[in-house]
């Protein structure tokens, strides 16, 4: 009876325990998943260029420090190519929108045009020679020179003056016997611009004279210099050109989709950051007749009185003119900050749904720009609802769901790693090609410095690329030959360090060249690509004692990657400009 008391006893004791065991093992996994609901309706945030970083709350992106966006949204309901952004994340990215309405296009009746002030070639004059000889003085050296009619800018020796003064001494002798005769001679030193005092001069002194002056017949600035002492000059040659600056062209680049929005007679305020108050009147006076084929542009030009000598040839200028076409004619305009363009594709993002925050993106063709905003052909309607601002920011986060976007044409699942939206990065071993560590060469500092011109060139190109400003892209390149032109490589010691600049120069030459002879702007951002590569290694070997940041987008060159060389830490891609303006990072920083 004790044994069996025993018994019991242990038992009761073995139940209590593993109730109690069993009661917090049930405890334990109900609060789990209590945490695991709870973790299930928090919002994650991610980052629009790198999706591998996920956080429980808002903040900055550790790699490149944008503002992180939500990346778990509800999809119940949508179309595949829709995509919905909570109220949280509309608010943090003041994301707005606008119905399009035909009042939109009011006020933006004004076409805002890029031009370059020059000469007046109507004003321009040349000073020629009136006989052959040699120039022993030349008392106009430099473009930029005031020259006055009837002031002294030459001074020449000529054997054929001296031969044709002793005909006018034998003639002047006998001018009684042979009046005709002594008149002929006389008419050649007319002829040959000479003053009649000065042949007066002869006549009474007997003596012929070595050299003659050439005097101006004509006044305004030089604006070239076509002879240096000691050179022959041949009669009716020029000497000089000068140009009169009291009034200069304003010559603007107007896209053939817009030439008929110009006429001869229209009005035109015309603005430069010289005089950023004052806009000058001015008077369209010739449109040229023919198409650019490279640029697919034409002249439009205007006339400015200028004698105050404020608008400098070379200066750019802002032209403000009306469009022709009537406010009655229904177009439909968008402001340009809702439009994407990647160069080939203009895209919108449309809002679908009144009542939530549902997005689609739309394909659009865009015509002009009128100030701020452009005209729409196709795509869209009055009434639909579209993003114009944080436009960036919703593209970013349509390719995080795997909707189409800017840059996902067919909508594709983003991979992980800092690839945007699925595209392949650069392979390892061409982006450890340029960004190794060149070993240093000693060079002199005036090497450097005209380096460091060739450089400068090379940012203004990078610069207009980022504005995908075609015409100034292509002067870039031809000032960056220029400037390369002028290294002087007897500042490099040894015959290696020569073959070493020798090669680069080479390369350098050749990819500018190919900017300067695109006829696009995506020929030129394609040359820009192996020329930013050569640049980096050329400044990584010689130096220019300066900062320079080497950054990198592996989205550029058809997700390939790109490369290019900055003054600033801050990212500005020159590969997609506006599209995706801030695209890429630093990734190395040479000194």
């Amino acid at each position: 009876m004790k044994k069996y008391s025993i018994y019991i006893i242990v038992l009761i004791i073995g139940l209590l325990l593993g109730s109690q065991f069993l009661g917090n093992t049930a405890s334990k996994e109900n609060t789990a998943q209590e945490h695991k609901h709870t973790g299930e309706k928090n919002e994650m945030w991610t980052c629009s260029m790198h999706p591998q970083i996920m956080k429980s709350e808002p903040g900055d992106c550790p790699i490149c420090g944008m503002d992180l966006i939500p990346a778990v949204t509800s999809e119940e309901g949508l179309e595949a190519d829709q995509f919905k952004l909570s109220e949280n994340a509309i608010a943090l990215a003041n994301i707005q929108t606008t119905v399009i309405g035909k009042d939109m296009s009011k006020g933006a009746t004004a076409i805002f045009l890029s031009g370059k002030i020059s000469n007046n070639e109507d004003a321009l004059a040349t000073q020629p020679a009136h006989f052959d000889g040699r120039i022993e003085k030349l008392y106009v050296n430099s473009v930029g020179e005031y020259v006055k009619m009837k002031q002294a800018v030459a001074e020449i020796y000529s054997p054929d003056l001296v031969v044709a003064q002793q005909e006018l001494l034998t003639a002047y002798k006998n001018r009684k016997l042979q009046a005709k005769i002594y008149k002929a001679v006389r008419a050649k030193f007319k002829n040959w611009k000479i003053p009649d005092s000065q042949v007066s001069e002869i006549e009474k002194t007997g003596k012929t004279r070595q050299k003659f002056k050439i005097y101006s017949h004509v006044s305004g600035v030089v604006s070239e210099i076509k002879v240096s002492k000691g050179a022959h000059i041949m009669d009716g040659h020029a000497i000089f050109k000068v140009v009169n600056l009291n009034t200069v062209w304003a010559d603007f680049d107007v896209y053939e989709n817009q030439i008929s929005q110009f006429k001869k007679g229209q009005k035109i305020k015309i603005k430069t950051k010289a005089y950023p108050a004052k806009k000058f009147d001015a008077t369209v006076t010739f449109i040229d007749p023919v198409l650019n084929a490279t640029t697919r542009t034409v002249i439009v030009r205007a006339i400015i009185k200028n004698k105050e000598k404020l608008f400098k040839p070379g200066m750019f200028v802002e032209g403000e003119i009306q469009s022709l076409k009537e406010n009655s004619k229904e177009v439909l305009m968008i402001p340009a900050s809702s439009v994407l363009w990647t160069g080939k594709r203009s895209v919108v993002y449309v809002k679908v749904n009144a009542t939530a925050s549902v997005f689609e993106m739309h394909e659009i063709s865009i015509g002009a720009k009128k100030g701020k905003f452009y005209e729409v052909l196709k795509g869209l309607k009055v009434g639909d609802e579209i993003v114009t601002n944080g436009t960036f920011t919703v593209d970013a986060a349509a390719q995080l769901q795997g909707k189409k976007s800017m840059m996902n044409r067919q909508g594709k699942k983003p991979m992980m790693g800092h690839n945007h939206s699925g595209m392949e990065m650069v392979s390892s071993d061409e982006k450890q090609n340029v960004s190794k560590t060149e070993e240093r060469i000693k060079v002199g500092v005036k090497f450097q410095k005209q380096l460091k011109k060739v450089f400068e060139n090379y940012i203004t190109l990078k610069d207009a690329l980022v504005k995908e400003d075609f015409l100034s892209v292509q002067k870039a390149s031809e000032k960056g030959l220029e400037s390369l032109a002028n290294v002087d490589m007897k500042l490099l010691g040894t015959n290696q360090v020569h073959m070493r600049w020798m090669g680069l120069e080479k390369n350098i030459r050749v990819y500018l060249n190919s900017i300067a002879k695109a006829s696009d702007v995506k020929g030129q951002r394609t040359a820009f690509k192996p020329l930013s590569k050569v640049f980096i290694e050329a400044i990584q070997v010689f130096g220019i004692n300066e900062k320079v940041y080497s950054q990198f987008c592996p989205m550029a060159d058809k997700n390939k990657g790109g490369y290019w060389l900055s003054k600033e830490n801050n990212v500005v891609n020159p590969y997609f400009g506006d599209a995706m303006l801030n695209c890429g990072s630093v990734n190395k920083i040479i000194e």
